[in-house]
């Protein structure tokens, strides 16, 4: 009675279904603990819980689509409350059980190799260790672009984080940590993940150090600490600098980026897209309208909607599917954090390199790819940004983009939306940026919801 009790605290607290596969076989409990290296590799190496079900909320409000009418009535009352920004209370605890369900097997890996002789298998012992790192990095990297405001150095020691569960301690409570004491843990276990992980991984659901050095760059690119982001960015492409060339890509097919495909460093999708799925959304017509004729993104990406004129829906998805968001990193991204961060810091030479290599493996080859050869900081970074929206776009990146470019006045925007003859505001830096908890956790957890 005791274990089950233990069980039902994690799926209330922290939305933790079940242990693992290892606990429902066995009656004998000194039998069932997993407790070996190979333990940890069939742990970690479950593809639907560390790689699935990342939150859709934030995405759901973000500029890049529209829906009509008819398709936002057909969705759940939360996703219209999200897609309109209306800050209603909700019960769901889905999309916060799934990512820290990923959170429970990264610290059970991490307790099952704190007691093994690691010179047993050590190539092994540190693949593990590091994807345990890497994986717990990752969920409270994203946890925290969704459910806390953007970063601000001076403000961070005083707002509110999430809950950092660093052990497998089923009975251990939660309190939400400052935002300060998140980023740092953060920064401290994509670190831990590049110390251990290997350099080439073969198992393409599992992070390799560059998936890792991705990370740090995404983490200190959403702190505003360039020189960081730049780094990192630089160590993640000397690694994977191999991209697509979209010239190679069946634009006609249904989904004619391929999932694992050269610049994946990592495959993570989200739980059902709803109203953002390849069948519901419609392209933000300007969006649509800022790709150039001669850029392969826009027949790799989108297709004609075959009832309204002007209309296109996204088919680009590194998921090869429509119903879900890749939400992963690839190198792809990456270069675009290289080219805005050298920006920022001066590096134009490094900043052209990096975008001119990235938009020429996307142009078509029968034209002269048009090189940008801008120098003026102020005109460059403009361009990077715009290039950034294009080329992440229904890749889970637009929400923490606008959070922290809110925070600078040449780039800051208020949202809007129609629907129905009504008109939907969302200022820039707005609270309700920092998406609200489910109140389940908060009645049930009695950790603290965000400001409101």
């Amino acid at each position: 009675m005791k274990q089950l009790q233990y069980v039902v605290a994690l799926i209330c607290l922290l939305g933790l279904s079940a242990c693992n596969q290892f606990l429902d076989k066995k009656q004998d409990i000194k039998m069932v603990v997993p407790q070996s290296i190979e333990d940890a590799t069939h742990l970690l190496n479950d593809y639907g819980t560390m790689n699935m079900g990342y939150p859709i909320w934030g995405e759901l409000g973000v500029d890049d689509y529209y829906n009509s009418k008819v398709v936002w009535e057909s969705a759940t009352e939360d996703q219209r409350n999200t897609y309109l920004w209306r800050d209603r209370p909700y019960t769901d605890v889905t999309q916060w059980q799934r990512p820290y369900k990923a959170v429970y097997y990264a610290n059970q890996t991490m307790d099952i190799l704190s007691k093994v002789d690691a010179d047993q298998d050590r190539a092994n012992f540190n693949r593990n260790l590091g994807s345990a790192y890497f994986f717990r990095a990752f969920v409270f990297q994203l946890l925290t672009e969704v459910h806390c405001p953007a970063y601000q150095a001076s403000a961070a020691s005083s707002e509110l984080g999430i809950p950092l569960r660093l052990s497998p301690g089923v009975d251990d409570g939660s309190t939400r940590a400052t935002l300060e004491q998140t980023y740092d843990q953060i920064l401290k276990d994509f670190k831990e993940a590049v110390r251990y992980l290997p350099v080439n991984e073969s198992v393409r659901g599992r992070p390799s150090k560059a998936a890792a050095y991705g990370g740090l760059a995404r983490t200190y690119l959403n702190m505003g600490d360039f020189t960081n982001a730049y780094r990192y960015a630089d160590s993640c492409l000397r690694l994977a600098p191999e991209l697509m060339d979209y010239n190679t890509l069946k634009a006609t097919d249904e989904y004619p980026v391929k999932r694992f495909n050269v610049e994946v460093l990592l495959p993570i999708s989200s739980v059902s897209a709803g109203l953002m799925s390849g069948t519901n959304a419609m392209v933000d017509r300007d969006l649509y309208s800022s790709y150039a004729a001669d850029d392969m993104r826009k027949v790799v990406f989108f297709r004609p909607s075959l009832n309204q004129v002007g209309d296109f829906f996204f088919k680009g998805g590194y998921g090869e599917n429509a119903f879900e968001l890749f939400m992963g990193i690839t190198n792809s991204e990456i270069y675009l954090v290289k080219a805005e961060t050298a920006t920022r810091i001066g590096k134009i030479p490094e900043a052209l390199l990096a975008l001119n290599t990235l938009r020429k493996s996307r142009w078509k080859k029968e034209v002269v790819y048009p090189i940008i050869t801008e120098t003026d900081p102020e005109r460059l970074l403009k361009t990077v940004l715009e290039e950034r929206r294009k080329e992440l776009v229904f890749r889970g990146r637009r929400w923490a983009d606008l959070k922290r470019l809110n925070l600078d006045d040449r780039f800051k925007k208020t949202l809007n939306r129609q629907l129905d003859g009504e008109q939907y505001v969302l200022p820039a830096g707005d609270l309700r940026y920092a998406f609200r908890l489910s109140e389940t956790l908060v009645s049930i957890g009695g950790i603290p919801q965000n400001k409101r």
